[in-house]
C-alpha cells in the first residue's frame, strides 16, 4: 500500500479486527470502489465485499483484479451509485439476502453526491447496529494552501469562504462540518469514533525522491502514520478519514 493510502488501510484493518466476532467474515459494501483497490485486499482477508460503482470499465477491471487474486467468489461488482441504495441493500446487492452490513466504505464519494446529509442517512440505514462507516473526503483547509502555493489566489479565497466554483472534484469538507456536534455525521445518526489526517506530507514530496532514495517510501509511510492522529497537523491533510458507527 502506498504512502497515500497506508493510513486509511491500517485504520480499516483495525476496525475489522476490533469488531470481529464469531459470526464469521464481515459483510462489506464499497460505494464507488472502482477497480477494487480496497475491495480485493479485503476479500483476500476472507471478507465478503460488494463494490457499487457507476463505471462499467472500472467494474471490469475489478473483476480482472479479483480473478488474479483468487477471490472472485468473495467480490461482487454492481453498476450503480449511492442513490440506488434507497431501495434497500438486499435489492441492490443480493436479492436472496437482506442482511445489514458490517462495514461500509465511502471513499471519495461524498464530495460529488447531490445531498451529503441524505447520502449519510442512507448509509446509516444499511448498516447493522454497531456497524462501521469508513468515510474518506477531501479537506478544504489543505486545498486552500495548495491553491495559494500554486498562485491561484482567487480560487484559494473562494475555497476559504466555502465556495469552489472551479472545482472538478466536487465539494470539500472541514472536520467541524462532518464531525462537529451538529455536523453531517451526527445529523445522520452516526457517532464519530476517530478522525485521521491523510496525505499530510505525501502530496508534497516529489515522486522522484521516493524513486531514487532507498527506503524513502517506507519512511514516508511511517511519518504519515505518526502524524495522522496529531490534531495540529490535521488542517494540512489533503483528506480526512472518519470512522463512525
Amino acid at each position: 500500500m502506498s504512502a497515500r493510502t497506508a493510513v486509511v488501510w491500517a485504520a480499516v484493518q483495525r476496525v475489522l479486527e476490533q469488531s470481529g466476532s464469531d459470526a464469521g467474515p464481515a459483510r462489506i459494501l464499497d460505494i464507488g470502489g472502482g477497480t477494487g483497490g480496497f475491495a480485493v485486499r479485503l476479500a483476500a482477508l476472507g471478507h465478503r465485499v460488494t463494490v457499487v460503482d457507476p463505471s462499467p470499465d472500472a467494474l471490469a477491471a475489478l473483476s480482472r483484479r479479483a480473478a488474479e487474486s483468487g477471490v472472485t467468489d468473495l467480490v461482487t461488482g454492481i453498476q450503480g451509485d449511492l442513490s440506488d441504495l434507497g431501495a434497500g441493500v438486499g435489492s441492490l446487492v443480493d436479492e436472496s439476502v437482506d442482511e445489514p452490513l458490517d462495514l461500509v466504505l465511502c471513499h471519495g464519494v461524498l464530495e460529488v453526491v447531490p445531498d451529503p446529509r441524505a447520502a449519510l442517512t442512507t448509509l446509516r440505514d444499511v448498516l447493522r447496529p454497531g456497524g462501521n462507516l469508513s468515510l474518506l473526503v477531501a479537506q478544504r483547509h489543505a486545498a486552500v494552501v495548495a491553491r495559494a502555493m500554486a498562485g491561484h489566489f482567487q480560487q484559494a479565497l473562494a475555497l476559504l469562504e466555502g465556495h469552489d466554483p472551479a472545482s472538478r472534484t466536487g465539494r470539500r469538507f472541514t472536520r467541524e462540518e462532518l464531525a462537529g456536534a451538529d455536523g453531517l455525521l451526527a445529523n445522520a445518526g452516526f457517532e464519530v469514533a476517530e478522525v485521521l489526517g491523510v496525505r499530510v506530507f505525501a502530496d508534497l514530496v516529489p515522486g522522484s525522491l521516493l524513486d531514487l532514495e532507498p527506503g524513502a517510501t517506507a519512511a514516508l509511510v511511517e511519518l504519515e502514520q505518526a502524524v495522522a492522529r496529531r490534531s495540529e497537523y490535521l488542517p494540512l491533510a489533503t483528506q480526512l478519514h472518519l470512522l463512525a458507527h
